[in-house]
């Protein structure tokens, strides 16, 4: 059952990231690039970062997040991993995390809903979800104003995908605040390096070419196991709206590099859109 307060309560603490606040700001802290990144890549409209547990794939996320200038409104857009709730759920609640509570951006919210009768408020949806919890804490280390627009989406067609992006990218166009998109997806699942790599290239090189139809077509039909496509989809059809030219990948690897089996990986990726 959904909790009767106002909060949505962490569903991952403890597991993917730490449930103490204190080791979880150490543990961000360690997981942050140092020195500081100071060239930030200017004017993102978009950024993808993988969401396993901080172990795996915490410092890629760090990597990337720390690549750019995060503002204080930050649309957050995953994968539903089970398929409860509305296809396209937005959370209208504030995020009580392990060290603080993260307030939702309720314009961000009101305007993508009034955009497209797609896009509801479920907060089921969200309950037990990773793919949005896990990224928070990272941006709040270099946002610590951050306020959140969460969405999950379910599997939806390539028409609903235009559409939904279409809603955020014109949300954005009229919002008085400057907001960054964040992706949060893993790419294949449990293949053989080898596999995986090959596979994750045919992903990835979709995403460079900020092609959304390749990148939705290709993972069907190559049987990618890319989990957040989906999001990652819709967040190339705002951004080339938003007037995205390139693509830049801060870094591939999977987790292989840490538990040392090659065989059974799952591949993560960073990139940045602008």
């Amino acid at each position: 059952m959904e909790s009767d307060n106002n909060l949505r309560e962490p569903a991952v603490a403890g597991r993917f990231y730490p449930d103490s606040a204190r080791v979880l700001e150490q543990t961000v802290n360690e997981l942050m690039p140092l020195p500081p990144v100071k060239a930030l890549i200017p004017s993102p409209h978009a950024i993808i970062c993988p969401h396993a547990g901080y172990l795996y794939s915490g410092k890629l996320a760090a990597q990337t997040i720390a690549s750019v200038k995060i503002p204080e409104s930050v649309i957050l857009l995953g994968p539903n991993h089970h398929g409860q709730g509305a296809p396209v759920a937005l959370s209208k609640r504030d995020w009580n995390m392990v060290d603080s509570i993260v307030p939702i951006n309720h314009g961000l919210i009101d305007a993508m809903k009034a955009q497209n009768s797609a896009i509801t408020i479920s907060e089921t949806a969200h309950r037990f979800e990773h793919s949005l919890e896990v990224q928070i804490p990272l941006l709040r280390a270099c946002q610590p104003a951050l306020r959140i627009a969460p969405m999950v989406i379910s599997q939806i067609s390539l028409a609903l995908c235009e559409e939904v992006g279409r809603a955020i990218a014109t949300t954005i166009m009229q919002s008085k605040e400057d907001v960054l998109i964040v992706v949060s997806t893993d790419m294949s699942h449990y293949e053989s390096r080898a596999v995986a790599s090959k596979k994750d290239q045919l992903a990835l090189s979709a995403i460079m070419r900020l092609d959304p139809d390749e990148l939705y077509h290709t993972v069907r039909n190559e049987n990618i196991s890319m989990c957040g496509y989906i999001p990652t989809t819709i967040a190339i059809f705002a951004a080339r709206l938003l007037g995205s030219k390139e693509v830049q990948l801060i870094d591939y690897t999977d987790s292989g590099a840490v538990s040392g089996d090659t065989e059974q990986v799952v591949g993560y990726a960073g990139l940045v859109i602008n």
